[in-house]
Parts: C-alpha cells; structure tokens; sequence
C-alpha cells in the first residue's frame, strides 16, 4: 500500500521531499501535485518503472507520450537539440507555468526515449514538483491521472486520489486540492509552432 505524505507547497519539507525522492530512485511511482492536475511519474532512468506506468496506462511505452517534468530551463539542453531564440523566448515567457511544449529531442534521451524524434517538457509553477526534480537531479516522467467519471476527468482531491490509486503506486502527494485543467500543449519542433491541446495556459505567450 502506497504511503501517503502531507508536504505544503508554500515551503515543501526537505526531509519530506527527500523521503519521496529515495522512493523515485529505488524505481517508485509518485503521484505528485503541479500547477494544473496530478500527476503520476517516476525517474526517468527507470525502465521497469516505466514499464508499470505504461500498464497501468494500458498502453505500449515505445508508444508513451509523457512529458519530463524538469525544475527549470536549465535541463533543457540535455534532452533537447538546440533551439532559436524565437522558440526559447517563448518557452522564457511562459515557464515555468501550466503548458506542455513539445521539442526536437537529442541523442541524450534516456534509453527508453532514444527513437523519439520530439519529446514533451514541463515546468510546473509547483514548489512540491520543481523540489522533488531538484533533489533528485534529473527529470520525472509524468503522465496526468485521468477520471472514469465523464463529468469530472481529473480527481482534485488528494484523498480521493490516494483512495483510489493506493494499490497501484508507492507514493501519494497530498499537496492540497489539485486543478482539473490540464496544461496547454503547444508543439514547437513545428513552425510556426501548433496548439495540440488548449488547456489552463493562455495562448498570448505565441
């Protein structure tokens, strides 16, 4: 059964935050808050975590379209070849904040992500996300946790959440009550760049 682990966003408890973390690198899932739903990741380099987000998701990894959830521009370069001033304008404009962007992937994916051509980035307007990315020093895939209710798609109380997801993950969140507007996706490896989803962030940052 899942733990389930109190952490306020206003100033997220290290010690809390570090506990989360030593479950994310023995190859843990997290449901964790971000500035739009919550989501469930783990470490990127983790293929076997990987490989259980993409069951319960009921689908191929190879065929995945997970975001990184990164702490900050800083990692970009890592996962991303390089881009022109006009496309890192807009990602400076809008992040971090609730959009998805998609960009031209590099040779340094993990091995998981080397047949990707473009890969889904993210920088959450969340202290509780932008910490656990920051102490555990890489990026955690993330994916949004759907509803079966056809009226509310996304749960937004972490109780509910934990509810119904303890058996299936080894952490869960409760950083208060969550969004239930998923993050704008806007692909950027395109020009001029294409809205794929238009959800919580504005489009003037285009």
């Amino acid at each position: 059964m899942a733990q389930f682990i109190k952490i306020y966003s206003e100033n997220p408890n290290p010690k809390e935050i570090a506990k989360v973390v030593r479950v994310l690198r023995d190859g843990g899932l997290v449901i964790y808050p971000t500035d739009t739903v919550y989501g469930l990741g783990c470490d990127i380099t983790k293929s076997r975590a990987l490989e259980k987000i993409a069951r319960i998701k009921g689908i191929k990894l190879a065929k995945a379209n997970w975001s990184f959830i990164c702490a900050d521009l800083s990692n970009l370069s890592d996962y991303v070849k390089q881009i022109d001033t006009a496309t890192f304008k807009i990602l400076k404009r809008a992040l971090p904040g609730p959009y998805t962007f998609i960009l031209p992937g590099n040779n340094n994916l993990p091995k998981d992500f080397k047949k990707r051509s473009t890969v889904g980035i993210r920088v959450p307007d969340n202290s509780i996300a932008q910490a656990l990315v920051n102490e555990l020093g890489n990026p955690i895939v993330s994916t949004s946790i759907r509803d079966d209710d056809d009226v509310l798609e996304y749960t937004t109380d972490p109780e509910l959440i934990f509810e119904k997801w303890q058996n299936l993950v080894d952490v869960v969140i409760d950083g208060g009550y969550g969004d239930n507007v998923a993050s704008t996706v806007i692909d950027l490896s395109l020009h001029p760049p294409e809205v794929v989803r238009e959800g919580k962030g504005s489009l003037d940052i285009l």
